[in-house]
């Protein structure tokens, strides 16, 4: 069912080929924190080109050095643990902190974004539809 350079978590559960069970913190490790979307193989139960699902694990101070523009997709974020601080233009709001477990901030396609980790902090990010190869320019802190 999984490509032999496919990495399964020591969670890792297959229930039958329709059902899988892992542990979002350590299958995070594979696909840069995706858990479900276009890029799992295709004979993958969270192979999907509806919606995609990301746990992301951010230390204090990670950022996104580059804005998203051009968002062909819709988003929302979820704060899990941590402060992580979502930057809009201000005609779209502005900066959005959020603060309490819970906190989430949704927006639409063609919405420009960045975003700064105040705190250590892990985000549940889902966005749909999953564009088969569609990816944002690159996170990384110069």
């Amino acid at each position: 069912m999984y490509p032999e350079h496919h990495h399964r978590s020591a969670s890792f559960q297959t229930v039958n080929d329709r059902v899988y069970k892992g542990n979002a913190g350590k299958d995070a490790l594979d696909d840069q924190g995706w858990l479900l979307g276009w890029f799992k193989p295709s004979d993958d139960v969270r192979h999907s080109t509806d919606v995609e699902v990301k746990w992301g694990v951010h230390p204090r101070g990670d950022q996104r050095s580059i804005w998203v523009t051009g968002e062909e997709r819709e988003c929302l974020l979820v704060l899990v643990s941590g402060k992580f601080r979502v930057q809009f233009h201000e005609e779209d709001g502005g900066d959005t902190l959020l603060e309490e477990p819970g906190d989430y901030v949704v927006w639409g396609r063609g919405v420009d974004h960045s975003w700064t980790a105040e705190e250590e902090s892990v985000v549940m990010t889902v966005r749909w539809p999953s564009i088969p190869g569609y990816k944002a320019p690159d996170r990384s802190t110069p």
